[in-house]
């Protein structure tokens, strides 16, 4: 059946019953071509059916382009765009009728809620230049990407409206003198060349859609579409508030000149080269275990560590206690408050186990002697935040290129190795080894922790997970294989799935002697988490919770998780399970945490939140006991020692907070650089805190006199 006539003006003349088969039950939305309307197919399956405005059927040149637009539509109908089921161009009012997706789109999202957070920012970069890649991959350029036209469904982005756009061989031009496109995300070369319009146009676009999304304006802003047209084609975009780490790549999207901008697969490569990836494969020994370097005679330099001469400090610095209590000290730190926007990772694989990064309730003990504090960048040259922990002994950290170990007295470097790459997280004590992802996470190398000398090397595939636990390194790979490797000896101790869990999460607790399964159904209804023995691979227990869970800690026999929002990520409780009685304990959040890095201590969960809100929730009592602004529009996860709690910020700061009344005891002064990848958490031993900075700096201080900072 065709759709009814319209037999008068406004919207409601604009409601058809049908359009062809499918029943139009509602209105979605109207914009300046077409009403699209929710509908249902006879098996019952949702549709959005887009249906042409009548004055604009009777248009020979818009039904041309409609029935392009069906046509590119069909073409990359896929992961990142609504999939295409049915159409009639010469329909009497046309029509196209896809799959309905769920969730609102960028401009809404933007508009009711403000700014994203940095790392949703990322994850969108992420998600639009994959689908751009698609889209162009099958010679098709959008020409009109705009928040309006991006969804933002459960499981990405998905592009869509395509009524503009064009293949690259398109007979099909612009009329002389029409403006087609929306100018505060054209690229200059549609205002200058629109018939010379290609695939680079759509990376502008998505330039000044990140903008958008960052900051809720566009990279040029202005009432009038005559100035936004020549702030385009002759100004530089204003980045203000767009995260700092993608600032740069989001600057190349926005090139004049179209062939200074990168393509999506290159955008993408930037992205995964500053993302944590960690997964799984074969143990491969060392062939050389005497040589340092991990090399077989006549190779060339290959991304195990190798050896650096010299143990002396570099650049070692003496900081007496009161400088950041200063008026000078005070000032520096105020500048620092104004916060770095830095996005995290796509997945941050949690790196713990036994000796691993010393935090919460399991704090090693050093010799308690008079202590100065120190700062030293033991890598010159080289400004990117050291990931630190520590064990044995020694403080254990990895940068960009560099591992080593600096005595924690005094920040002496014990010895130090180069590396083809280190991974975004801190080193793990474990089997009496270091063990430091390398080769952008690819590789993860096993040092000798008095030498640095390179024990083993495994290699690790594209996809999968691991964490450390009880002196096992546990192995999860993409068909949902768990694998026990002894930490000392890289021999396998198990291997086999966790039952029903087709590709589970691992993670692992300092102190915590088991590792946890979790898996999330796919509406997000229920979390199943499963107690893993790490040596044998037996569960000790399983229990499936409510709600999408993500365990941040354990202690005293309760896992603790984080409740989250299935759309957006957002933390909505906190939630403690103990399996010994089965009572689970839920305290919902005052208000949603975007992207919040949480810690536990004595059965309290601290949350600091994207945007600077620190918090602490008391399970036990079921309330929350305090929240602090920090101005940290970044930060590390909060580690506390009962006394404190801990957070080192994307600007270089270290704050200390008391922990029972939520009042800022001391901070130190910002130490800005490179920039910030996954921020560790600050390492507490024996009354001192070791954090690390995007300088390059590894410093100490008092964990006692924070005052002094």
């Amino acid at each position: 059946m065709t759709p009814q006539r319209s037999t008068g003006t406004g919207l409601e003349a604009e409601v058809p019953e049908y359009a062809g088969h499918y029943r139009l039950e509602s209105c979605l939305g109207s914009g300046g071509m077409g009403v699209v309307h929710l509908a249902r197919s006879t098996s019952g399956l949702r549709l959005a059916v887009k249906v042409v405005h009548a004055e604009f059927a009777r248009d020979p040149e818009f039904r041309g382009r409609f029935r392009q637009e069906v046509a590119a539509a069909r073409t990359v109908s896929g992961a990142f765009t609504a999939s295409v089921v049915d159409a009639d161009p010469e329909a009497g009012r046309p029509w196209m009728a896809t799959l309905f997706i769920p969730g609102p789109t960028l401009a809404e999202q933007v508009k009711r809620n403000g700014p994203m957070a940095p790392a949703q920012v990322r994850r969108l970069m992420a998600g639009l230049a994959e689908a751009l890649r698609d889209i162009h991959r099958v010679g098709v350029v959008h020409r009109d990407l705009k928040p309006s036209n991006v969804l933002l469904a459960e499981d990405g982005p998905k592009v869509i409206d395509f009524g503009i756009s064009r293949p690259k061989d398109s007979e099909l031009r612009t009329e002389t003198g029409k403006l087609i496109g929306t100018p505060p995300f054209m690229a200059p070369e549609q205002f200058r060349r629109p018939r010379e319009v290609g695939p680079a146009a759509d990376v502008f676009a998505l330039g000044s859609v990140l903008v958008h999304a960052a900051t809720g304006r566009g990279p040029f802003d202005s009432d009038s579409p005559y100035i936004v047209a020549y702030q385009v084609v002759h100004d530089e975009p204003d980045l203000t508030g767009v995260p700092e780490d993608l600032a740069p790549l989001v600057l190349r999207c926005l090139a004049k000149d179209p062939e200074d901008r990168p393509t999506p697969d290159e955008l993408m490569r930037e992205l995964r080269s500053t993302a944590a990836s960690y997964d799984t494969q074969a143990f491969v020994p060392d062939r050389t275990a005497d040589d340092t370097t991990g090399q077989e005679p006549g190779q060339e330099q290959g991304p195990g560590p190798g050896p650096e001469t010299g143990r002396a400090a570099v650049g070692v610095r003496r900081e007496r206690r009161g400088f950041a209590g200063s008026p000078r000290g005070r000032t520096a730190a105020a500048a620092g408050a104004l916060g770095l926007l830095v996005a995290g990772a796509f997945a941050a694989v949690q790196w713990s186990g036994d000796g691993g990064p010393a935090t919460a309730s399991a704090q090693p003990r050093v010799t308690a002697a008079a202590f100065d504090a120190w700062a030293v960048k033991p890598v010159a040259g080289r400004p990117a935040a050291p990931q630190c922990a520590y064990g044995a002994g020694t403080l254990f950290c990895a940068q960009s290129g560099s591992v080593y170990a600096l005595s924690p007295v005094d920040g002496a470097v014990r010895w130090r190795r180069s590396v083809a790459q280190t991974g975004t997280a801190a080193p793990v004590l474990s089997g009496g080894l270091v063990h430091v992802a390398t080769a952008d996470g690819r590789e993860l190398a096993a040092l000798d922790p008095a030498t640095g000398r390179t024990r083993s090397v495994r290699k690790a595939p594209a996809q999968g997970g691991w964490t450390f636990a009880g002196g096992t390194l546990l192995l999860a790979g993409a068909d949902g294989t768990v694998t026990g490797v002894d930490s000392a000896s890289g021999r396998t101790r198990w291997s086999g799935p966790v039952p029903g869990y087709g590709t589970p999460s691992l993670v692992s607790f300092p102190g915590d002697a088991l590792a946890y399964a979790t898996s999330t159904s796919g509406d997000g209804a229920w979390t199943r988490v499963a107690a893993v023995v790490p040596g044998t691979g037996a569960v000790r227990w399983e229990a499936r919770l409510a709600g999408t869970l993500r365990p941040v800690g354990a202690e005293g026999g309760s896992v603790y998780f984080l409740g989250l929002d299935r759309v957006y990520g957002d933390a909505r409780a906190v939630v403690r399970y103990t399996p010994g009685n089965k009572a689970v304990r839920r305290v919902a959040l005052s208000v949603p945490r975007q992207d919040p890095q949480a810690g536990v201590r004595d059965g309290v969960v601290q949350l600091l939140a994207s945007g600077g809100t620190l918090e602490a929730v008391d399970v036990v009592a079921g309330r929350e006991l305090w929240q602090l602004e920090t101005a940290v529009s970044r930060g590390s996860a909060p580690v506390s020692d009962g006394r404190c709690v801990y957070v080192t910020a994307a600007d270089g700061r270290l704050l200390a907070v008391d922990a029972r009344t939520g009042r800022l005891l001391g901070q130190t002064p910002p130490r800005l650089g490179g920039l910030a990848g996954a921020l560790a958490a600050p390492v507490l031993a024996g009354g001192r805190v070791y954090a690390g900075a995007p300088d390059g700096t590894v410093f100490a201080v008092d964990g006692e006199r924070p005052s002094d900072w």
